[in-house]
């Protein structure tokens, strides 16, 4: 078994839990409603502003020059995708530009930022691929799935595509690439890290099906 194989594992129970949620299964059939997804669209921005910096402190500690350039380049994709998916859906939706991030936002955001700053690359890295990963594993799930609702079937065709799979594939590469180098405690931090933010992606879609606020 590779340790991605490893890593999936260690959190396939969260990843069964995150595609029998309301929110996705919502998407699916087109009852979810679109203050929900609103919510989702705002936090997502926000989210994804402190995930492409998470990417880019691992660009920079990155061990070869090909890694660094495919983390800037996910790091800048992160961006782009942010204000595609404004662009695209900020028309359809009633989406306030000026919220700040949730509870669970700042929180996810916070424990990514605090992992490739203080920890290893390989923490870094495990910390960061449930957002690739899961989302990969999801849109490809709906995409066989689709939707009635034209509006949720372009954020899964987004999501579900090649070309999504393709980054996914090529980040989830890089963790059993640099695993032969790592002793067993580290490689106990990144499942750690990893099973951690899986659970965030199940918060933050929960988090939306919610409209969660502060609650003070």
């Amino acid at each position: 078994m590779t340790f991605s194989e490893q890593l999936w594992d260690s959190a396939a129970d969260v990843y069964d839990a995150i595609r029998v949620h309301p929110f996705l299964t919502g998407l699916t059939d087109g009852t979810l409603p679109h203050d929900a997804f609103g919510h989702f669209v705002v936090q997502d921005g926000l989210y994804l502003r402190g995930y492409a910096r998470a990417l880019a402190v691992l660009a920079a500690r990155a061990p070869t020059e090909h890694d660094t350039t495919m983390f800037a380049q996910h790091a800048a994709g992160a961006i782009a995708a942010e204000q595609e998916m404004h662009a695209e859906l900020s028309e359809s939706l009633a989406i306030d530009r000026d919220a700040a991030a949730a509870p669970t936002t700042l929180a996810y955001t916070s424990y990514l930022l605090a992992t490739v700053h203080g920890g290893s690359f390989a923490e870094g890295l495990g910390a960061v691929l449930p957002c690739y990963w899961i989302y990969a594993r999801v849109g490809e799930a709906l995409l066989a799935e689709s939707s009635p609702d034209p509006l949720y079937a372009r954020w899964i065709a987004l999501y579900g595509g090649e070309e999504f799979q393709a980054v996914v594939d090529a980040a989830v590469g890089v963790i059993d690439r640099v695993a032969d180098d790592l002793g067993p405690a580290e490689r106990a931090r990144v499942v750690g890290h990893y099973r951690a933010t899986s659970r965030y992606e199940w918060m933050f879609w929960d988090a939306a099906w919610r409209s969660e606020r502060w609650p003070v």
